[in-house]
């Protein structure tokens, strides 16, 4: 198995701008959870965006979860989360 070269992950896809957006409204989101007791530094929990836009911080939108669960959701083609409605 190849090494990961993450410079050149960075080149391709992480410093284009809209990454860097995305990025910062993720940051954010964990921020803002951390202000309001949701989470803790280190706790192996993941904020999760309902709607799976990284740049959409309202207070609906953000729950704590498990980092399996949130990173197992199914995507579509262009990359969002398949989000199923109950």
């Amino acid at each position: 198995m190849r090494k990961r070269n993450y410079k050149k992950e960075y080149a391709n896809y992480h410093s284009k701008p809209v990454q860097k957006v995305n990025r910062a409204g993720r940051n954010k989101a964990r921020k803002m959870v951390m202000k309001t007791g949701g989470t803790t530094k280190g706790d192996g929990k993941d904020v999760h965006h309902r709607n799976g836009n990284p740049r959409d911080n309202r207070v609906g939108n953000l729950a704590v979860t498990s980092k399996t669960a949130n990173r197992s959701f199914k995507r579509t083609r262009n990359a969002k989360k398949l989000v199923r409605r109950v």
